[in-house]
């Protein structure tokens, strides 16, 4: 469901509507408050709204909803949660009506596990009939059960694909030899991605539309929309096109008052661009006319507004169509982009998932992660998070030192409309992953507001290896990398020699990788030349996480075999001390 998608939380109970309070602004809904009885309110609810949430028992919600089910592909999503908010259960309208994903977005805010039952999720496989959703792809018609059924049961399916994104399938737990869905012969169903309409078929085929088609129109003054959508559909049955793949119609700035064009439009809910007659005229077209010119100023108005409006590489695979009788006269065209328009607003999420353990991931980002189309990251930290992934995101896993392709990957699934994590360990904006995404954007003319970018900290190994052995940085401190991978090497040690001087409680990140092995010698050296060798030190791996291995310590007795790549060194200063191995570094305030 889209961010604007109605969601009301229906609460007829005083517990429950302490609970409806604390869901409201986190889930951008509204509260049902009437004196009309529920069953008599309820069903113009299921006819205005696309989600609803109850805060009540089961039971109840089913005799309630019983007499309203009607078809799953117009029914709203129904979610249940109890009074306590314990449990979050997606009772109706898992896949289509969006009840599956509310329940999630339910129990990341209450920090609970959602009970969701579908099939497909209960063998952690991508519902078929929300693959294309992200894309703004439109559901077409078919044996969508039939298709569904193949796929929980592992038989082969077979896979034609002609538009649209082609990715769809990378990072997500299933076989995928681009033809064919769990590889096998012979196939048991079909998904059918394309614009065209599929053939007739002996097995179940299902169809997924791309919107590709822009449809450019030419027409008299106040001409009706009823003979604009006849030439429209006749149009498409010629070239054997699905209405569902139109991006949008395109047609001459002087058409930007008409009536019947206007119409169309918001019938169909896309989007109506306008060109003058000099952009027009610059579009090489097949049929150009000296009338049409001598009347609009240029020679063609449907063929090159639906070229243009395509964008680069758009082909014209249906010339112009006159069509005329007692309601006005028009033309229409058809061009193909090699782009699906997606309407959806694409949003990054820059997320910092703390140390590694998800109790100490923040509610926000718990939640964020779960609206995600799309998560990327470096493996061992999608690895960590893996727990809270559902099957219908894409789990799109890199290596270290790629994080600039990481972050451009991540870009292009934004821009083409997805919800997408970039994730990194401790804060996203403390050498990780949030300032490199930015610098991408911002050398790309990101113009700030799409993709839309939100960043979310998270708990940094500064404070973790802190919160881990007291209080060592009640007073200025500071956080050095000592990888030289990005930062000269002569420039760090000079941040040393400023940090230790100054007498800076210091964090050392990356101390030590197996080439890099006499960095964080040097570095102790350079504090031991102006701390005392019992200046505490604490050495800690991977915090929060099974294997973690935490060292009080002092600067002469640093083990420096025993760090690498996932260990923090923090050192205090001059006046940080250790009582009962809490680490403690005054304040300043006076304490008898």
């Amino acid at each position: 469901m889209t961010a604007n998608s109605k969601i009301k939380i229906i609460a007829p109970t005083p517990n429950g509507k302490q609970l409806a309070e604390q869901l409201q602004r986190q889930l951008n809904a509204t509260i049902w408050e009437s004196d009309d009885r529920l069953t008599d309110a309820l069903p113009k609810l299921w006819q205005t709204h696309d989600r609803l949430l109850f805060v009540l028992a089961v039971g109840a919600v089913v005799r309630l909803i019983a007499p309203l089910l009607q078809d799953k592909t117009r029914d709203p999503g129904v979610v249940v949660v109890d009074e306590t908010g314990k449990f979050v259960i997606s009772l109706s309208g898992g896949h289509l009506g969006g009840a599956d994903e509310l329940a999630r977005q339910v129990a990341a805010c209450l920090d609970v596990e959602p009970i969701i039952t579908t099939a497909s999720e209960g063998q952690n496989l991508p519902a078929v009939d929300l693959l294309g959703k992200p894309y703004g792809w439109q559901l077409g018609g078919g044996d969508w059960l039939g298709v569904a059924k193949a796929m929980t049961r592992n038989q082969s399916i077979a896979v034609k694909q002609t538009c649209g994104f082609r990715e769809i399938w990378q990072g997500r737990n299933i076989e995928f030899d681009g033809e064919m869905l769990h590889p096998g012969e012979p196939p048991q169903a079909c998904l059918w991605i394309s614009d065209e309409l599929p053939p007739e078929m002996t097995i179940p085929c299902a169809a997924w539309h791309p919107r590709t088609l822009w449809v450019g129109i030419g027409c008299e003054r106040n001409t009706e929309m009823g003979l604009l959508e006849e030439a429209l559909k006749q149009s498409l049955k010629a070239r054997n096109l699905a209405l569902e793949s139109i991006a949008g119609f395109a047609s001459l700035e002087l058409k930007r008052d008409e009536r019947g064009l206007l119409e169309l439009a918001e019938k169909f809910q896309v989007p109506l661009k306008f060109y003058t007659a000099e952009e027009l005229a610059k579009i090489p077209v097949p049929n150009p006319s000296e009338i049409v010119k001598n009347a609009v100023g240029t020679p063609s108005v449907s063929e090159a507004a639906a070229i243009d409006a395509g964008g680069d590489g758009t082909t014209l695979i249906l010339e112009k169509r006159v069509f005329r009788d007692d309601r006005g006269a028009c033309t229409i065209s058809i061009a193909r982009s090699p782009v699906e328009h997606n309407p959806n607003l694409g949003k990054l999420y820059l997320i910092g998932t703390g140390p590694g353990n998800l109790a100490q991931l923040t509610a926000a980002a718990r939640q964020a992660l779960s609206r995600c189309d799309a998560v990327v990251g470096y493996k061992l930290y999608t690895d960590l998070l893996q727990p809270l992934f559902h099957p219908n995101q894409q789990i799109l896993e890199g290596q270290m030192t790629k994080e600039v392709e990481r972050a451009q990957q991540a870009i292009e699934l934004a821009k083409r409309g997805l919800t997408v994590a970039v994730v990194s360990s401790g804060d996203c904006g403390i050498y990780g992953m949030a300032g490199l995404v930015l610098e991408c954007l911002a050398k790309g003319g990101w113009d700030g507001k799409n993709p839309d970018v939100e960043v979310f900290p998270g708990i940094t190994a500064l404070q973790a290896i802190a919160a881990r052995v007291g209080a060592p940085l009640m007073h200025d401190f500071c956080a050095i990398s000592l990888s030289d991978l990005l930062t000269p090497w002569d420039v760090i040690v000079k941040r040393l020699e400023a940090a230790a001087a100054a007498d800076f409680v210091v964090a050392l990140y990356n101390p030590k990788s197996q080439k890099r092995t006499e960095q964080i010698q040097t570095a102790l050296a350079i504090f031991q030349n102006h701390r005392s060798p019992e200046t505490p030190v604490a050495v800690a791996r991977s915090l929060y996480r099974e294997n973690e291995k935490i060292e009080v310590t002092t600067l002469d007795r640093v083990d420096v075999g025993s760090i690498d790549m996932l260990t923090t060194v923090l050192i205090g200063n001059r006046s940080t001390f250790v009582h009962e191995n809490y680490a403690i570094t005054p304040r300043g305030y006076v304490v008898s």
